[in-house]
C-alpha cells in the first residue's frame, strides 16, 4: 500500500476548506427580500419621502407590481386608491366630487388633488394635514375660505387651535353632499347636530371658555322644539349666526350684533327690533336669564305643588271619609244619591250645557296639542307629527282649538249679559263670606277632624273655586297665547323679554290648569263615590248627587218646570 504524499494532502486540504466556504457562503447568503425603501432609495427619492408619510409601514412592492424587475416594464399602471381604501372611494363616489367626475368634470377634486403625492400625503388627524385642509378647499372654493379664515373660527384655528372646526368637521371628508340633501351634516334638519358636537361637548366648552347653554336653551325655545319635530323653515344655528362667516356679537360686522339683529330677525319676524332693543336671545334657566322669568318660574314652583297638593289632600279625606261611610251603612239621610222620582236640582242649563261641551273639546284638544308642541318625543304626541313638515300640524289645530275656546268664552260672557236666566243661574256662582267658613269646615272634616259631615250649599266652594279658576285660567291662558301667536307684532313693537315671560307663564299655567282638571274636577264628576261611575249632569243637566240646602239660604229646589226645560 502506497502512503500518501505531503502534496496530496495539502491539495485534499485545500479542497475540503474551499468546499467548507462555499457551503458556509450559500447557507450565510441572505434569502431575497421585497424590495423596501432603502432599496429602491438607491434610485428613487420617493422612497426616503416615504418614510415621513402616512404609508410609512408599507414596503414599496406593496403597491408597485413587477418592481423586481430591471429595467422596470413600460406601461406599469399606477395603483389605485381603492384597493386599499374601498369603503372611502364609496363614499366619494356618493359625493359631489365624485359625481362631477362621472358626469365628465375631469377638474374635479380626487384623492391627490386633496391628499397629495402618496408618497408624501400627510397622516389627516396631524396638526399639518388640518392647518392645510382650508388651503385645500380654496383651490376650488376661494370666496368661502375667505370667509371661513375670517370668522371665528378660521381664528381660531390661525393662533394654533387644531380643535377648531374646519370644513371637513361640518360638510364631511368624502362623501361630501349637497346641504339640500337630508343625509348632509349642513341640512337644516341636521345643523344643531352639527353645530352641537362641539358647542354642546362639555369639555370642549369648558376648555375654550365657550357658553355652555347654547345647545340647551336652543332645544327648549320655539325655534329648537320645531326642529325637533321635523320643520325645515324654522330658524337654526346657520340662520343667525351666519354659514362660513360666522362672527363675535361685538365685531360690527357680525349678524347677531346688537346694531344687526333687527336685520337678522327680520328675515322671519319684519320689523323686530326696530322700537325696542332685541335683548337676550338664548334665555336658559339659571343666573343668566332675565329676573322676570325667574320670578315667574319660581311663583309657579310654589303654586302650582301647594294648590294642587291641597286639592289632593282634600279629595283624598273626602273619598276615604265616604268610603267608610257607605261601607258603614248609615242612616238613609244621609245617602247623597237622589232616589227614583221626586224633584231634582237642575244643575246645568241646555245653553249651559252646550258652552260646557264645546269648552271641554276645546281644552282637551289644546292640552294635547300644546304640550305635544313641548314634548314631540313622547308617545302620545306621535300622531300629530306624522303630517309634519313645511307646515306645524300641531301648530294649526293648536290655533284653532284656542279660537274655539276664546270664542266659547266671549259667548258665555255675552249670554251672561243678553239672558235674564243664566244671569240669575249665574248667581249662585257668586263668592260669599259662608264659602270661607264651609271651605275651612269642610277641609277638617275631610282630615278627620269631626264626625258630622258640615253643611255644604248647593253651589259650594267646590263648585265655585273652579269656576273662578276657569275664569282666571282662560284669561291669562288667552292673553299669552295671543302675544305668542302674534309674537312678529310684539317684537315689533315690544322688547323680546315680553314674548320669553309670554311663554313661561303660558307653559306654567297650562300645567296647573291640566292638573286642576284632573285632580279636582275630575274628582267631583268621576271618582267621587257620591257619583261614581259619572255625574252625569254635563248631559242631562240633573246630578246624581242629592246637594242638600244651606240652613241659611232654605229650600232652593227648583223643577224642571221652573226653568222651562
Amino acid at each position: 500500500m502506497n502512503r500518501a504524499r505531503p502534496s496530496d494532502l495539502f491539495r485534499l486540504g485545500s479542497a475540503l476548506l474551499g468546499l467548507m466556504w462555499l457551503v458556509g457562503t450559500a447557507v450565510a447568503a441572505p434569502k431575497a427580500q421585497p424590495a423596501s425603501g432603502g432599496d429602491c432609495a438607491s434610485c428613487h427619492d420617493q422612497a426616503a419621502k416615504l418614510q415621513k408619510s402616512a404609508h410609512a409601514e408599507l414596503t414599496c412592492d406593496t403597491c408597485h407590481e413587477n418592481h423586481d424587475k430591471y429595467p422596470h416594464p413600460a406601461g406599469v399602471p399606477k395603483p389605485a386608491c381603492t384597493t386599499c381604501h374601498e369603503s372611502v372611494a364609496g363614499d366619494y363616489n356618493r359625493g359631489v366630487h365624485g359625481q362631477a367626475v362621472r358626469n365628465g368634470n375631469a377638474a374635479a377634486p380626487d384623492c391627490a388633488l386633496c391628499h397629495g403625492s402618496a408618497h408624501e400625503l400627510l397622516r389627516p388627524k396631524s396638526q399639518a394635514f388640518r392647518t392645510a385642509v382650508p388651503d385645500t378647499c380654496g383651490m376650488c372654493h376661494t370666496e368661502v375660505v375667505e370667509q371661513f379664515r375670517a370668522s371665528v373660527h378660521g381664528q381660531a384655528l390661525a393662533h394654533g387651535v387644531t380643535q377648531a372646526p374646519l370644513c371637513t368637521d361640518c360638510h364631511g371628508e368624502h362623501a361630501i353632499i349637497k346641504h339640500t340633501n337630508a343625509a348632509s351634516p349642513v341640512n337644516a334638519g341636521n345643523i344643531r347636530e352639527t353645530c352641537g358636537s362641539c358647542h354642546g361637548d362639555v369639555r370642549l366648552t369648558r376648555k375654550f371658555g365657550l357658553p355652555q347653554d347654547r345647545i340647551v336653551s336652543f332645544d327648549a325655545s320655539f325655534h329648537g322644539l320645531a326642529a325637533k319635530a321635523g320643520s325645515q323653515t324654522v330658524a337654526n344655528c346657520a340662520s343667525c349666526h351666519g354659514v362660513h362667516n360666522i362672527l363675535p356679537s361685538s365685531d360690527p360686522k357680525s349678524t347677531i350684533n346688537p346694531k344687526n339683529l333687527p336685520q337678522t330677525c327680520g328675515q322671519c319676524h319684519p320689523g323686530a327690533g326696530t322700537r325696542f332693543a332685541i335683548s337676550q336671545i338664548h334665555v336658559s334657566e339659571g343666573n343668566t336669564e332675565p329676573p322676570a322669568i325667574r320670578w315667574v318660574r319660581q311663583f309657579y314652583l310654589f303654586v302650582i305643588p301647594v294648590t294642587i297638593g291641597l286639592m289632593i289632600l282634600h279629595n283624598a279625606g273626602d273619598w276615604l271619609r265616604k268610603l267608610i261611610r257607605l261601607r258603614s251603612r248609615v242612616a238613609a239621610r244621609l245617602r247623597t244619591r237622589n232616589p227614583a222620582g221626586g224633584h231634582r236640582e237642575l244643575r246645568m242649563l241646555p245653553f249651559e250645557r252646550i258652552q260646557h261641551a264645546v269648552m271641554a273639546l276645546s281644552f282637551i284638544i289644546l292640552v294635547w296639542t300644546g304640550f305635544a308642541l313641548k314634548y314631540p318625543d313622547q308617545w302620545w304626541a306621535k300622531p300629530l307629527l306624522l303630517a309634519e313638515g313645511r307646515a306645524s300640524l300641531r301648530g294649526l289645530v293648536h290655533r284653532i282649538a284656542a279660537v274655539v275656546f276664546i270664542a266659547v268664552s266671549v259667548t258665555h260672557a255675552v249670554s251672561l249679559i243678553v239672558s235674564r236666566k243664566l244671569r240669575g243661574h249665574w248667581r249662585e256662582m257668586w263668592p260669599a263670606v259662608r264659602d270661607v267658613r264651609e271651605g275651612l269646615s269642610g277641609f277638617a272634616y275631610n282630615l278627620g277632624l269631626g264626625e258630622t259631615p258640615p253643611p255644604r250649599s248647593s253651589h259650594s266652594y267646590i263648585e265655585k273655586a273652579e269656576y273662578w279658576a276657569v275664569i282666571w285660567g282662560a284669561a291669562v291662558m288667552i292673553g299669552t297665547g295671543l302675544v305668542l301667536w302674534a309674537n312678529t307684532f310684539f317684537l315689533r313693537h315690544l322688547p323680546k323679554a315680553w314674548l320669553d315671560v309670554a311663554t313661561s307663564i303660558h307653559f306654567y299655567e297650562a300645567v296647573l290648569a291640566t292638573l286642576a282638571i284632573v285632580v279636582w274636577h275630575f274628582y267631583s264628576i268621576i271618582f267621587d263615590p257620591d257619583v261614581y261611575p259619572l255625574d252625569t249632569a254635563f248631559l242631562t243637566g240633573y246630578s246624581v248627587k242629592n246637594h242638600e240646602p244651606h240652613p241659611e239660604k232654605g229650600p232652593q229646589r227648583e223643577t224642571a218646570a221652573a226653568h222651562g226645560d
